[in-house]
């Protein structure tokens, strides 16, 4: 695993190891920022069950200006701040170790503002899509303009709304899908 583009490109990035563990790959992160590259400078994003960071890290190389990584996992959290150490990442990000759902309260009860959100709970967690995405529809955390990206199985139909939330796009590579989801 590697960074795609941008200040830290191809910087190799600490991977977890076992079954349950399934980072995005380097192909669908660079299709995911090949969508989003004119508003990743400067942009805040969260990344939700965030894993080794990598889409995160992949942002903050690209110019975004804050990242807030989500993680319950311990051994994934280590990984994250292991990832950012190797890069020389010392501000532009907050670390959550919490479960998501509760990181979403703390952040929209602190009034966070994201221009994007990046969701990739491990696939047997259908729930957590539902449950991030319906508080998302809800919360503050959106703006008009912000983008929320699902990752999910092929095999798996997270849903076209959520509240206010609308899918207006979605794209296919190999198993794995994103979901991009807007406020109508």
């Amino acid at each position: 695993m590697r960074v795609i583009a941008g200040k830290f490109r191809s910087r190799r990035l600490r991977a977890l190891r076992g079954r349950d563990v399934r980072p995005t790959t380097d192909r669908l992160r660079e299709t995911l920022f090949n969508v989003v590259a004119q508003q990743v400078p400067d942009a805040v994003w969260l990344d939700l069950y965030a894993g080794t960071g990598a889409v995160g890290i992949e942002a903050l190389s690209r110019g975004a200006r804050m990242v807030y990584f989500v993680e319950s996992s311990p051994p994934a959290a280590a990984a994250i701040r292991h990832n950012l150490a190797s890069l020389g990442i010392e501000e532009g990000f907050e670390l959550m170790e919490r479960d998501a759902l509760q990181a979403l309260r703390k952040l929209d009860a602190e009034a966070v503002a994201c221009d994007h959100c990046f969701l990739d709970p491990p696939y047997h967690m259908a729930d957590a899509y539902e449950l991030s995405l319906g508080f998302l529809s809800q919360s503050g955390l959106l703006r008009p303009a912000s983008i929320v990206i699902a990752e999910h199985d092929k095999h798996y139909e997270p849903g076209e709304t959520y509240g206010a939330l609308r899918r207006y796009r979605k794209l296919e590579q190999g198993d794995a899908v994103l979901s991009f989801y807007r406020l109508s």
